[in-house]
């Protein structure tokens, strides 16, 4: 059965330029030691099982956190088939997702984004989207992506998707994943073409190729993911041998986190080579602590953001309390405040760059 426009089909063999296309040769390099060190277990929200135990000791106040979907290997083995054949600039064009197989007719101008890893995608090709969706953290244009991304129209959370504003901007091509939104598919691809990653957050660059196809500029965004590759691998030879250890905390409503290898900034970390926290060594998302644990997200630095507003969180006591000062990173005045817009929800390239220059600015010595 052939595709119809918009429409998800069951897959059929075929010659593709797929993503695996642009992640061999150097960009293959640029995953091979985060899929040595993620290997095949426990993946975030891994499938079976509860949480894995993280190292350096658990207690029922402090878990790993399953976020749904497969493991690592997994997840990047899936997206080796996701893509197109199409040559740059040829449409009609289909391109294989999480989803199936959708047609786009020709290449798309009104597109509607439904997370942060979307909005970063398309505004990093030089796309402004008609529509986009915010976090519940945060309901505005993150700051670094205000001056390029146009004025969208807001079509909801990114867990309460507004159907009836979508529809109205008449787009051509919605972008979002099958972890967010699965549930709204058939719905969504009855407005407009729509093409799903399987989850946003760790396999930010599959994603970033993914959509990129939908525009034929898998080339460009190939090159971006070159230039960032390369600027980590920088940072991290300007290091040499000293390389500080490095915990991501987060603060948020019900919750405090140490942000671990299946993470937007734990693949960063991966990439510069700097390592974390054995407590964070994990095939996960991150490991959950509790305010009296705060000690665990000692590190050579502390990087800590918030999301939504510090008052819906326990930020201030913990940062104001005795256990915090006990911290090496806090004694010697490396544990620092960092955007939760770029560290955390960026989940794409442009954010990338934003925190390897973070980094950069922190840890460089004689920076």
């Amino acid at each position: 059965m052939s595709p119809t426009p918009g429409h998800p089909t069951a897959h059929r063999p075929t010659r593709r330029t797929l993503l695996t296309a642009a992640l061999t040769g150097g960009a293959v390099l640029g995953l091979g030691g985060l899929l040595t060190a993620c290997g095949s277990s426990g993946g975030s929200g891994g499938s079976g099982g509860g949480a894995a135990k993280p190292s350096g000791g658990s207690s029922p106040d402090q878990k790993s956190v399953k976020q749904g979907g497969d493991d690592y290997a997994t997840v990047i083995e899936k997206m080796k088939g996701f893509g197109t054949d199409a040559a740059p600039g040829v449409y009609p064009r289909t391109v294989k997702h999480a989803m199936g197989e959708t047609v786009l007719p020709a290449r798309p101008t009104r597109v509607v984004v439904l997370d942060t890893g979307e909005l970063d995608n398309v505004v990093s090709l030089g796309i402004q989207p008609v529509g986009v969706v915010h976090t519940d953290g945060s309901k505005t244009m993150p700051s670094y992506l205000k001056d390029k991304a146009g004025n969208p129209a807001n079509v909801g959370t990114i867990n309460s998707l507004n159907l009836e504003a979508i529809a109205a901007l008449k787009p051509d091509l919605i972008l979002g994943s099958q972890l967010r939104a699965q549930d709204q598919y058939e719905q969504l691809s009855k407005i407009a073409p729509t093409v799903f990653s399987l989850r946003p957050g760790y396999p930010w660059k599959q994603n970033f190729l993914l959509n990129a196809s939908t525009f034929g500029l898998e080339a460009e965004a190939s090159a971006q993911l070159d230039a960032y590759r390369a600027a980590a691998a920088a940072i991290g030879a300007g290091l040499g041998d000293k390389r500080p250890t490095i915990t991501p905390l987060r603060f948020m409503p019900g919750k405090t986190r140490l942000y671990a290898e299946l993470s937007f900034i734990g693949t960063i970390l991966n990439d510069v080579q700097l390592p974390q926290p054995k407590i964070e060594q994990v095939k996960e998302l991150a490991v959950e602590i509790s305010p009296e644990q705060i000690d665990k997200a000692d590190a050579d630095w502390v990087f800590y953001g918030v999301y939504g507003t510090p008052s819906s969180t326990n930020q201030d006591a913990v940062l104001g309390g005795a256990l915090w000062k006990t911290l090496g990173a806090v004694k010697s005045g490396q544990a620092r405040p960092v955007a939760d817009e770029t560290w955390f929800l960026g989940l794409g390239v442009a954010a990338a760059n934003v925190v390897l220059s973070d980094l950069k600015g922190f840890v460089t010595p004689g920076a």
